[in-house]
Order: C-alpha cells, then sequence, then structure tokens
C-alpha cells in the first residue's frame, strides 16, 4: 500500500480488483477552495489502455510489485519466445501475445526488458532504439533520390518499414521501436 502523494512515474498500482496500471503522469493539485488531490493519467498494462483518473490527497492505494528483468532473446519454440536470464541462465517461455508489436524487432542475441507479476510476463520491452540489417528493398530510381521520398523496406526480422529511397538491401539501419521510424544509418 502506497499514499497517493507517493505516487511516481512508472509506479504500478493494483485498482479496480486485480487490474494492473501503470503511471503515466501525475500531478497534485491544491485548489483554493476544498481538499487537495491528485489528478493521474493511468495505463492499463496489459492491455494498453490509458485513463484519467483522480485520487483525494492521501487516500492509499495499493501498489504492485513488478519484477523487471534485463534478458537475451535466444530463439523461438513454436509460437513462444525463449529469453534467459543472464544471473541465473534460467530459460523463460513467453507466448506471442505478452510480446506484442516487440516481435517485429526481435533477432537471437537482443536484450530486451521482461515484466513479471506474480510469475506471470505481463509485457517485452525493448530500448526505444535498434540496429537492424535491410533484408530487401527496391532500388531508388536514380531522379527520386532528391525528392525525400520514402519506400517500403524489410528488416531481417520481416518487418516492413518506410525508409528514404538512398537505402540499399544489406544496409544496417537504426529503427525506432515504438513507432517503426527510420531514425539513420548506422556507420560500421
Amino acid at each position: 500500500m502506497a499514499s497517493t502523494n507517493d505516487l511516481k512515474n512508472g509506479m504500478v498500482l493494483k485498482l479496480d480488483g486485480d487490474q494492473l496500471w501503470s503511471v503515466v503522469e501525475f500531478q497534485h493539485v491544491k485548489p483554493g477552495k476544498g481538499p487537495a488531490f491528485v489528478r493521474t493519467k493511468l495505463k492499463n498494462v496489459l492491455s494498453g489502455k490509458v485513463v484519467d483518473k483522480t485520487f483525494n490527497a492521501g487516500v492509499k492505494v495499493e501498489t504492485a510489485t513488478i519484477d523487471r528483468r534485463d534478458m537475451q532473446f535466444s530463439y523461438m519454440d513454436g509460437d513462444y519466445f525463449v529469453f534467459m536470464d543472464m544471473q541465473t541462465f534460467d530459460q523463460l517461455h513467453v507466448d506471442r501475445k505478452s510480446v506484442g508489436s516487440t516481435a517485429n524487432f526481435l533477432i537471437e542475441g537482443f536484450t530486451a526488458s521482461v515484466a513479471q507479476h506474480e510469475g506471470a510476463v505481463l509485457y517485452v520491452e525493448l530500448p526505444a532504439a535498434v540496429e537492424l540489417t535491410i533484408q530487401h528493398t527496391d532500388p531508388g530510381v536514380q531522379g527520386d533520390r532528391s525528392t525525400g521520398g520514402t519506400k517500403p523496406a524489410t528488416l531481417e526480422t520481416g518487418h516492413e518499414i518506410q525508409v528514404p529511397l538512398f537505402i540499399t538491401t544489406g544496409e544496417k539501419i537504426k529503427v525506432d521501436t515504438r513507432t517503426s521510424d527510420y531514425l539513420g544509418r548506422v556507420n560500421s
């Protein structure tokens, strides 16, 4: 249990039964009249739904203990992604639903943050940007290079993103894992 005065960004609360909500932002409000309150923006850990919720100041809320560990993605086992804890070398099988859109950027050897609550995997999170190789893209036409246009490119994970026309097959690029945006070339 924690007081609403102790809220911090990233803290996970257990509300509405057993639903887990992560604090995205919070603001302590002290109006001229009436009691103080805390205005929060909460994100459901499992569904990703974002809601605004107001608490009276000093009210007790139940917190959830989330175990976040950096684990290395090892391989696919059917529909499961197998991650290895780098300290204990234990292997963890994570289903596709828990991995979500992170699967678009996972290759063997990548380190990801795996969040668990009471033994159940909640989500898998990669760094904001990863370096991946272009598996296939059509060549850009000579006259198109100065227009600043984009073309589709398939990454080594099989995920398709938009890249500038000058990018060629086999190049290593940096990709934003939250938006699938091209961020730039990687100098070898």
